[in-house]
């Protein structure tokens, strides 16, 4: 079965440490990531972006005043994904090593989950769709040879 399109913008915010984050994220990498969590073509942007942006759109648009992993918005779904995902530098890397993981495996766990997030799926409506969500993100991630990033 083949995998479905995408169209990708990648765009990397003012970032202290750009380098490091470019390294973790080669745009090959972003794309497979990307289609494997897909189930219809898309045309998504990725953003990454420092502290202050993060915490700035988490706050104008979610109304939580801190930055967070991964913004995800979600524009349509039929007949082909669009979405913006927005994912914070410094959080990541923060949560990577207190998780014991490397900054690409997390990346890839959130790029999986912001994807999801695009087509509908939602962990925050009760606890049978967050347990669905997270079979889901650990089937991707596996297919993707990586471990499960629950544990």
């Amino acid at each position: 079965m083949a995998l479905p399109a995408l169209s990708l913008s990648l765009q990397f915010g003012d970032l202290k440490d750009a380098a490091r984050h470019r390294a973790a994220l080669p745009r090959h990498t972003v794309i497979r990531c990307i289609r494997h969590a897909l189930d219809a073509d898309a045309e998504i942007t990725v953003r990454i972006v420092d502290a202050d942006e993060g915490q700035a759109l988490n706050r104008d648009f979610r109304k939580k005043d801190y930055a967070t992993n991964v913004l995800t918005f979600d524009y349509a779904t039929e007949p082909v994904v669009m979405a913006d995902l927005v994912l914070c530098a410094p959080v990541v890397a923060r949560e990577a090593k207190e998780q014991k993981k490397t900054l690409a495996a997390h990346y890839a766990h959130l790029l999986v989950h912001g994807t999801l997030h695009a087509q509908g799926w939602d962990h925050e409506t009760s606890e049978e769709d967050a347990e669905a969500m997270e079979a889901r993100e650990i089937e991707i991630l596996a297919g993707l040879g990586l471990k499960n990033p629950y544990r």
